[in-house]
């Protein structure tokens, strides 16, 4: 037998509990007036979260209650992200951290003084196309890129610096894929361009890119929420879970063109809305339009149940 092996076994099993430290995080979503936001508390640079306790009866319970305890805000619909469990993600006593995400969508109510809602927009800045190509992109973005990957020691890191920067921001003609918000990111923080990266000390610090910045990784946490976002609303009906329960067909295209960040073109939208009987008309109509009244549609809940199984798709159509 190999005794070494055995006893690093038992060295691992013996670690205790509070040597890793499991926390709950939440990105919870909301649109108010045709603006993605999320739920932050304290200084509006952290997302609701906790620690995952015993008294927990489940991990999504445990999420819930430090939600509601620390913004008085209730979740509805909840679905697990992704766990963080690099090797330096070290607590303040030396344990292993842990972080368990969750995406929640729900409607903007009401919530304590110790939370705001703020535009996910503040934070990725670059992520909003829906008025053309954003300045910090032209301004900051791709030139403090361009010199990040040109500051490489060797021609072949260089080249490869350049192309994950221009398939990842949509440089040089490149199609901009609204669903890589985290690789974005990801890319910003290897670069040194913000806040949360640090500053290195092989190198010169680039000017950082304009933008808020956040605790720890929250802000790696939210990219990774909106990135599955975008995914999911072109396959499932996620969004209406961000609705009021009416709404006109032209409220419903703003709310999908503020999480993805770029705009629809409006007749494609709607006949595609349409033809998927997706939403039903309720018979009444809108006057807060600023002009002709609209219809008011509701989601049709039996949807769920007829394609369980084949998905439904709400595309996003490119303008």
């Amino acid at each position: 037998m190999d005794h070494k092996k055995t006893g690093t076994r038992k060295d691992r099993a013996a670690i205790k509990a509070g040597q890793v430290k499991v926390d709950l995080i939440a990105v919870v979503v909301a649109v108010n007036d045709s603006e993605p936001c999320v739920l932050t508390i304290g200084r509006m640079n952290t997302l609701p979260s906790g620690p995952f306790a015993l008294e927990h009866r489940s991990l999504q319970s445990g999420l819930r209650g430090w939600v509601e305890h620390q913004t008085g805000h209730p979740l509805g619909y909840t679905e697990q992200l992704y766990t963080f469990a690099d090797r330096d993600r070290i607590g303040a006593e030396r344990e292993r951290a842990i972080s368990i995400s969750y995406l929640a969508l729900t409607r903007k109510e009401q919530s304590s003084t110790e939370c705001g809602w703020r535009s996910w927009y503040e934070y990725f800045p670059w992520e909003d196309h829906r008025s053309g190509t954003p300045p910090v992109m032209l301004d900051f973005v791709r030139p403090r890129l361009i010199e990040w990957a040109d500051g490489a020691s060797d021609a072949a890191t260089r080249r490869e610096r350049r192309q994950r920067s221009a398939i990842a921001f949509g440089f040089d003609d490149r199609h901009w894929n609204e669903e890589l918000a985290l690789q974005r990111y990801e890319l910003l923080y290897e670069a040194g361009l913000v806040q949360e990266a640090g500053s290195g000390t092989d190198a010169t610090p680039l000017p950082l890119v304009p933008s808020e910045s956040m605790v720890a990784d929250h802000r790696r946490i939210m990219a990774t929420g909106i990135a599955r976002l975008r995914s999911k609303i072109k396959y499932r009906p996620v969004v209406f879970e961000l609705m009021q329960p009416t709404f006109t067909l032209l409220q419903l295209q703003r709310t999908v063109e503020a999480l993805a960040g770029r705009l629809i073109n409006k007749p494609n939208f709607r006949r595609l809305v349409e033809q998927q009987e997706l939403v039903e008309e309720t018979g009444e109509t809108s006057v807060d339009t600023g002009g002709r009244p609209a219809k008011l549609y509701r989601f049709r809940r039996g949807v769920l149940d007829e394609r369980a199984v084949a998905g439904t798709k709400l595309p996003l159509t490119r303008a």
